[in-house]
């Protein structure tokens, strides 16, 4: 694991997504991070429960939000060297990528999961993607 330093740009596992991130403060085990794109889009139900909608609390989850602070451990994040994409294009693609592995599953966990990304897209990422 190589040492993550402040200001130098990570790529960062936070929750079940993945964002691109500027690391702009050491808090011993963790790292806060300002979001700048968005790599995983998070998965939709119970983090502790993947893939399972029943008996379970379905959880909206959505994407941090461009420049949103987060506290993410250490051993989560790398050193990313390529260009930072556009936070808005960047969510729209994970956004996308998601919906598109969910359309192929044919379980009742896909559809809520589905159902709840479309709610997130009305609600929230319209409005970034039409900026």
């Amino acid at each position: 694991m190589s040492q993550i330093h402040v200001g130098e740009i990570v790529l960062a596992e936070y929750n079940s997504g993945e964002y691109i991130g500027k690391a702009i403060e050491d808090r011993g085990n963790l790292m806060l991070i300002e979001v700048l794109a968005v790599v995983t889009h998070p998965n939709q139900g119970d983090l502790h429960n993947p893939g399972q909608a029943d008996g379970v609390a379905f959880h909206e989850r959505k994407a941090l939000s461009f420049k949103e602070k987060a506290n993410v451990r250490k051993r989560k994040l790398t050193t990313f060297t390529n260009e930072v994409p556009d936070y808005a294009e960047s969510l729209k693609d994970a956004y996308s990528t998601l919906k598109k592995t969910l359309e192929k599953e044919n379980t009742h966990y896909s559809e809520r999961a589905l159902q709840k990304l479309e709610h997130l897209q009305e609600h929230f990422y319209n409005s970034i993607w039409t900026k």
